[in-house]
């Protein structure tokens, strides 16, 4: 019995496991910083407000305190942050690697505003302008449905390279 095929066959498959994980690029804006040099961790402790209603600003990273991710650049505002990202990254990670919530849901990858965001099922989502956040909070399980059947096609698509619209980030800071 020939088992090369068979050892052939294992490789194939853990080496596309193994590149699922880091499918998608992050979206880097000119900061070249994920999010903006925003700390992906702080989102999870800020009151969200209700729907229809502007979220709190997003915290902004320290550049002497991060880490590196799926080939991007994580800032954090606590050295605690850095740990609980290192610990479990998936946890924090916005979805659609940092890329437009809505706009994945019309089918292609558009920046994320760090400011323009909302928690849901414990998954961080961004948009990228006001006009757009409404558009998604008017059918949020809708444009979820949307966005999760149209993210198959398209993550492994190279990131976006736009800035985000009327958006210049101070972070990270120090």
């Amino acid at each position: 019995m020939n088992r090369f095929p068979l050892k052939i066959a294992g490789i194939a498959v853990a080496l596309t496991m193994a590149s699922s994980a880091f499918a998608g690029d992050q979206y880097v804006d000119p900061t070249g910083y994920a999010v903006s040099g925003y700390d992906v961790v702080a989102y999870f402790d800020l009151a969200q407000n209700p729907v229809g209603t502007a979220q709190p600003q997003a915290v902004p990273g320290d550049k002497d305190i991060t880490s590196t991710y799926n080939g991007a650049t994580f800032a954090f505002s606590s050295e605690e942050n850095k740990a609980k990202f290192d610990a479990n990254p998936d946890a924090y990670l916005p979805q659609y690697d940092g890329h437009c919530a809505y706009g994945v849901a019309k089918g292609g990858k558009v920046p994320g505003n760090p400011h323009l965001w909302r928690i849901l099922d414990g998954k961080l989502y961004l948009n990228i302008t006001e006009n757009v956040v409404g558009f998604w909070e008017e059918d949020i399980p809708g444009n979820l449905q949307l966005s999760e059947a149209n993210w198959v096609d398209i993550e492994n698509d190279s990131a976006s390279d736009r800035a985000i619209p009327q958006f210049e980030s101070p972070a990270p800071v120090n």
